[in-house]
């Protein structure tokens, strides 16, 4: 099995460069540890605790149509609503799964796959 580590979006507006060119198709990047640990030294992120997103962002989004560079600037020139989307992608394909044992019911016979929940484990 091969590991996806990169995934397509379409932003909902756009992000609009300089020259007035709209740019809504993109690509995103699994996050590493350094994706989130490194921006918290910034000092914009220790002055606004919000702006950590913008710093994220702008390292794990790898395109934006044919802009030649994702950077910070870029990231806050988005729209809102585009922002939101790409924090929400950003969530959804870095979430980690629970893990899971397949177990067979003893009354019908039908697979179930039941997730560990480790916080309660022992209790």
């Amino acid at each position: 099995m091969m590991l996806q580590t990169e995934y397509s979006f379409i932003l909902p507006r756009g992000y609009a460069d300089g020259e007035g060119q709209l740019h809504r198709e993109g690509k995103m990047r699994l996050a590493t540890a350094a994706d989130e640990i490194l921006p918290l030294r910034d000092p914009r992120v220790k002055e606004n605790p919000e702006y950590l997103i913008i710093l994220i962002l702008a390292r794990v989004v790898t395109a934006l149509g044919t802009a030649r560079q994702i950077d910070e600037a870029v990231i806050e020139k988005l729209f809102i609503q585009d922002l939101a989307y790409l924090q929400d992608l950003y969530n959804r394909i870095n979430q980690m799964e629970s893990p899971c044992y397949e177990e067979t019911c003893p009354s019908c016979g039908s697979k179930l796959s039941i997730p560990v929940n480790f916080q309660r484990a022992g209790r």
